[in-house]
């Protein structure tokens, strides 16, 4: 799903690599002060990534569901849910964006649904009035992930076409 282009008044934030590694060990380290799960859920196709690492870091195991939306301004739906081993276990939700809401709270009344001992929420990007259990940086701004980015068109990697004219305004 393409995720529709901010208004000029929210702005852009365009993430890099570097800057993602350091956010994902931000809220590593959060999650650790205050929270021990076992499984780390990353709801995929963003919340892979920062969940992976995450999970990575905190040297625990790591699972993912799938929630989409079928179009930019819709509501989103499960695709695939959590796996059977999130019962009876600590599981820590990650998500790479909130600002609704919508999507954390699906993967949360989900994952409630298989019986953990405890489910907490994680965002790298906590970009709305929605209130996640930890996230690593906080903005009103639009954000654009360092694999979100790029796309292949004819073989070759070009900047998103819906992306290209804002990102070329702001270097």
């Amino acid at each position: 799903m393409r995720r529709s282009i901010p208004s000029s008044t929210r702005g852009v934030l365009e993430i890099d690599w570097p800057l993602f590694g350091e956010l994902c060990r931000a809220l590593a380290l959060k999650v650790a002060k205050e929270y021990d799960p076992e499984i780390i859920l990353g709801i995929a196709k963003a919340g892979v990534i920062p969940g992976v690492v995450v999970a990575s870091i905190l040297q625990r195991e790591f699972s993912s569901m799938v929630v989409t939306r079928k179009a930019a301004e819709s509501l989103p739906v499960l695709v695939s849910g959590p796996p059977a081993s999130v019962k009876g276990r600590r599981v820590l939700i990650v998500d790479e964006t909130c600002d609704t809401g919508h999507t954390i709270r699906l993967a949360l009344n989900e994952v409630k649904s298989a019986k953990p001992a405890e489910v907490r929420t994680a965002v790298s990007f906590k970009t709305g009035p929605y209130e996640p259990d930890f996230h690593s940086f906080e903005t009103d701004k639009y954000i654009i992930l360092p694999w979100d980015r790029e796309v292949v068109e004819d073989g070759q990697l070009v900047t998103r076409p819906d992306y290209a004219k804002y990102l070329q305004s702001t270097r």
